[in-house]
């Protein structure tokens, strides 16, 4: 259960970019008040509202916007009524792409994301065009330190993860989104870190492209995040590994 994980390159390469960029303090935020809002504000038995303040932590994102947004998801203090919608379509060289929104302006923001994928080369496509390209999944990425890959496999295996992968000094776990909680429950117990703990989209074939349609399909990734409505993008795109330095 070894192997090479295109996956964790990109969520890595992309929270790098994502750390430089203020709106993530915006769009946290945004999330606490959804997740508060559709699941209440106690986080035992809501994985949305844990998983978000988790995020929150994680961003350093100040405790007072923490408490607005749960607030505002209670009802507390007036806000924006935003609207979830996921929209689909194609990048630069047929790259499946799926896009997490939360909008309080559904016509404004689905025009702003048609102008993105035409002017980037790719079209916006019917709800279920690339969906079923990818699975929902909970993910953790851990550093290797000094841990051993089989006491590692054997602890999150007993809990109920579906696989894990030793790439480039990480372990990479991958569990059902219903058995994430438990799996994270272990790693805290045994004071295992985590640089990535979330449940997400994975695609289930990556794309490999060209370098001028890579290019292409980095633009269009780093325009979509940085969009006010975009909470999460998610793409097949197999990002080049980046030549290493002498």
């Amino acid at each position: 259960m070894s192997g090479h994980s295109k996956w964790a390159n990109i969520k890595h390469k992309k929270g790098r970019v994502d750390a430089i960029r203020g709106k993530i303090t915006t769009k946290i935020g945004r999330e606490i008040t959804i997740a508060v809002k559709l699941g209440g504000p106690d986080q035992t038995g809501n994985m949305r509202l844990k998983l978000a303040l988790q995020k929150a932590k994680a961003n350093n994102v100040p405790k007072e916007n923490i408490q607005r947004a749960i607030q505002k998801g209670q009802g507390a203090l007036e806000g924006a009524n935003y609207e979830e919608i996921v929209y689909e379509g194609y990048g630069p060289a047929g790259v499946a792409v799926m896009i997490d929104i939360l909008t309080d302006n559904r016509n404004r923001t689905a025009a702003d994301i048609r102008h993105i994928f035409t002017k980037s080369g790719g079209n916006l496509g019917e709800s279920g065009c690339v969906s079923w390209m990818f699975k929902q999944k909970g993910v953790f990425v851990v550093e290797s330190g000094t841990l051993s890959e089989e006491d590692l496999m054997m602890m999150v295996l007993d809990a109920g993860a579906e696989d894990l992968k030793n790439q480039d000094g990480t372990f990479e776990i991958t569990t059902a989104p219903a058995d994430f909680e438990a799996v994270q429950q272990v790693l805290e117990a045994n004071h295992i870190e985590c640089v990535v703990a979330e449940i997400t989209m994975v695609p289930e074939t990556f794309a490999e492209l060209n370098e001028a349609d890579s290019e292409k399909m980095m633009n269009m990734l780093e325009i979509l995040e940085e969009h006010d409505d975009v909470q999460n993008v998610y793409s097949n795109f197999d990002m080049p590994e980046e030549p290493e330095e002498d």
